[in-house]
């Protein structure tokens, strides 16, 4: 690990203060030379300083957001954050938006910065939910509409719009069938899911078994399954330990290419 797990999270931890403040300059500055955000997952990703100040513009600095942080997992470089985001839209409107966050941080001249965020969470349910404002949400969508394609143009909106597609519903009821089995520690029922081409990792790089896998999620709960993009996200409870599982879906259905299971070391 390049840094340690205090300087981590100080690290991860500038991005919501910055963006409670209103803090441009610092909220992009966090970001290495060549990161990028994924906000949400599925989107189209925003790439360098200006991309990522096209971003800040469109999406954060029109709003007020609290992170309600419920749990931070850190393994290797990356910290996994569960949370739920408050967004103001306006005086009357106000969403609630589960979520998991994901960062990775590297090293730079100035210090450690943000090389990927990446937001995993679900856009056709939040775009249910300001509907559901009523005639209040109208105004507010009309400037974020506005603001989408001043700041990014129609293929910027184009670009955003791509995170409404994914694995829907046919890959949550994968992930629930994946997720009951590894809980239950059923090993057999666990390669089901797979294929022999499912690549398993601990964090994002350390190669795991699938038997190591089921050994670390036999006798948990999951909770909280959201998909974004082709990924979906749950987390695990097990004694009172907590724990993150990505699985990023291929290309053909019902096929699990990925699966991250992040934990803390300690």
């Amino acid at each position: 690990m390049l840094f340690t797990r205090d300087e981590l999270l100080a690290t991860v931890e500038l991005s919501p203060q910055a963006a409670g403040a209103h803090d441009r300059q610092g909220w992009v500055g966090l970001f290495a030379a060549g990161g990028q955000v994924e906000d949400p997952v599925g989107s189209r990703p925003h790439r360098g300083p200006t991309q990522i100040e096209r971003f800040y513009d469109t999406f954060i600095a029109p709003r007020d957001i609290t992170f309600h942080r419920d749990v931070d997992i850190v393994i290797g470089s990356t910290v996994l954050r569960d949370l739920e985001l408050e967004v103001v839209m306006s005086p009357s409107v106000t969403m609630r938006i589960p979520a998991y966050l994901r960062y990775v941080v590297t090293s730079a001249p100035a210090g450690p910065r943000i090389d990927e965020l990446q937001a995993y969470w679900e856009l056709p349910a939040m775009i249910g939910q300001f509907a559901r404002a009523g005639l209040g949400a109208v105004p507010v969508g009309l400037r974020l509409s506005t603001a989408l394609l001043r700041n990014q143009g129609p293929s910027g909106a184009l670009g955003f719009a791509k995170g409404m597609g994914g694995a829907g519903r046919a890959g949550k009821r994968l992930m629930t069938g994946l997720l009951d089995d590894l809980c239950a520690g059923d090993a057999v029922a666990v390669q089901r899911w797979l294929s022999a081409d499912t690549v398993i990792r601990a964090g994002d790089d350390a190669p795991l078994s699938a038997s190591g896998l089921v050994e670390r999620t036999s006798g948990a709960s999951w909770r909280k399954l959201i998909a974004s993009g082709s990924s979906l996200v749950a987390g695990l409870d097990r004694d009172g330990r907590r724990a993150v599982l990505i699985a990023d879906l291929g290309s053909r259905p019902r096929t699990v290419a990925r699966l991250r299971y992040f934990a803390d070391a300690n």
